[in-house]
């Protein structure tokens, strides 16, 4: 039986059909592979910079002061060219946001996420194949521009081919192939870190096969009706609905769609109408949502996880594998995070992950584990305020990538407090500012 969802619209109930097709779990499936790119990156750019291969060869006095560190182990890695080494992508993905918002108003999600899968495949190769600092740094802000291109079309497909009835499951598909990549990226760091000298080059070269099943995998699936239906193609986008819903009875929904997408039509400028007063309310949650996420500092651990442990004193090999731990608890809870949203909602996931506390290893992966289900849910946007929370996220993300080595040498153990303070105020804002969306449609 198709599941019956409510809406409304002008005031009136309104009732969409929809079956959970065959058909829209292939398009989650390959479209959230997206997922598995930007994961890989975040995971293998902290054990590559953990290499004395390939500290040797592009930063070598970071590899001289870490075998020689006796004492202060907090300021062996602190070295802001390595740090932009991690961080250079995330400050493209910042600027190519705005670029993927218009690409994917004007020529569709497909080719958005097309066109983030040939960006990758370049950078990989620029980066694989590396023989100076300026080949690194270029092949890191192509790899930037496919993960912004990813980061803005990705999640927006998912959440218009999506059901009402898993909507937070299906998105969740992206952050689950984000883990998946962040995991099997520890695996290759942990291997091939005893491949020398030629480790850390594989290490790099691998991130070129997301790219690739999302390139391919791509042309297995269609637009989005909405999509469609923003383009003036009313017949296809029809049809497209009625196949993805697995139902006939679209009559309801379409019409919602055509109308959504004809108010659309009349703002002329979209960036600046988000600025008005009846949108500031979304506009703030989006941002405020990415501001929060990355000071949870999550990506602080998941991007330097192999030296944070090793400032712990851990050895090489004892750090990775470490990391490769933390890595597997953030999948398993990712995947109890798919079967829980669309039951409890988001609030609760979220209220869960500020109650958590931190110290060392054990406290690191319950740490993990909070954020997995909780913090790294996605926003229902449209294209443009869509690029407003993927570009908030990816400023702070470089500003958390190209400090927190810094931070550490300075605050040293601090750090952690610092992030913890931030989780209390996160939780505040979820309690009193923060609205439910568990239900409720994504048409307007």
């Amino acid at each position: 039986m198709p599941a019956v969802v409510m809406s409304s619209a002008a005031g009136a109930a309104v009732e969409f059909e929809a079956k959970i097709t065959f058909y829209v779990i292939i398009c989650g499936i390959v479209a959230a592979s997206g997922g598995l790119m930007f994961g890989y990156d975040i995971g293998i750019s902290g054990g590559v910079t953990s290499m004395d291969d390939f500290l040797e060869k592009f930063f070598p006095e970071v590899y001289v002061r870490k075998h020689r560190a006796k004492e202060d182990n907090y300021c062996k890695y602190d070295n802001h060219t390595l740090q932009l080494f991690t961080s250079s992508l995330y400050l493209a993905a910042l600027v190519s946001s705005f670029f993927a918002s218009r690409m994917c108003t004007k020529l569709g999600r497909k080719p958005t996420m097309q066109a983030a899968s040939l960006f990758f495949l370049v950078g990989v190769l620029l980066n694989a194949f590396a023989v100076n600092i300026e080949m690194l740094i270029v092949g890191r802000i192509l790899l930037g521009i496919g993960v912004g291109f990813a980061n803005q079309a990705v999640p927006l497909f998912l959440s218009e081919i999506a059901p009402v009835k898993i909507r937070g499951a299906l998105n969740i598909l992206f952050q689950l192939d984000v883990t998946i990549g962040i995991l099997v990226a520890n695996i290759v760091n942990y291997y091939m870190s005893k491949k020398h000298p030629w480790g850390w080059r594989a290490a790099l070269g691998f991130a070129g096969a997301p790219a690739c099943i999302l390139c391919f995998g791509s042309l297995l699936i269609t637009e989005t009706p909405t999509s469609l239906i923003e383009r003036q193609k009313l017949e296809q986008g029809r049809a497209m609905l009625e196949k993805i819903r697995g139902v006939n009875k679209v009559d309801t929904e379409f019409q919602e769609l055509v109308r959504a997408s004809e108010q659309a039509r009349q703002v002329k400028n979209p960036f600046r109408n988000l600025m008005k007063r009846s949108s500031r309310p979304q506009l703030v949650i989006a941002i405020v949502m990415q501001v929060f996420q990355q000071f949870t500092g999550i990506n602080a651990i998941m991007f330097y996880a192999p030296v944070l442990f090793q400032t712990m004193g851990f050895k090489n090999d004892s750090s990775l594998l470490s990391s490769l731990i933390v890595g597997a608890l953030n999948v398993a809870c990712t995947v109890v995070s798919v079967a829980l949203v669309d039951r409890l909602g988001r609030r609760a996931l979220l209220l869960e992950a500020c109650s958590l506390s931190l110290a060392v290893v054990l406290l690191i992966c319950l740490f993990i584990s909070g954020f997995a289900w909780s913090w790294d849910l996605p926003l229902e946007t449209r294209t443009a305020g869509y690029a407003f929370a993927v570009s908030s996220n990816m400023l702070f993300t470089f500003i958390i990538a190209q400090a927190f080595l810094s931070m550490m040498c300075h605050m040293r153990a601090g750090i952690f407090f610092f992030f913890a303070a931030w989780i209390v105020l996160m939780g505040l804002f979820v309690v009193f500012l923060l609205p439910e969306t568990k239900g409720v449609p994504s048409t307007r």
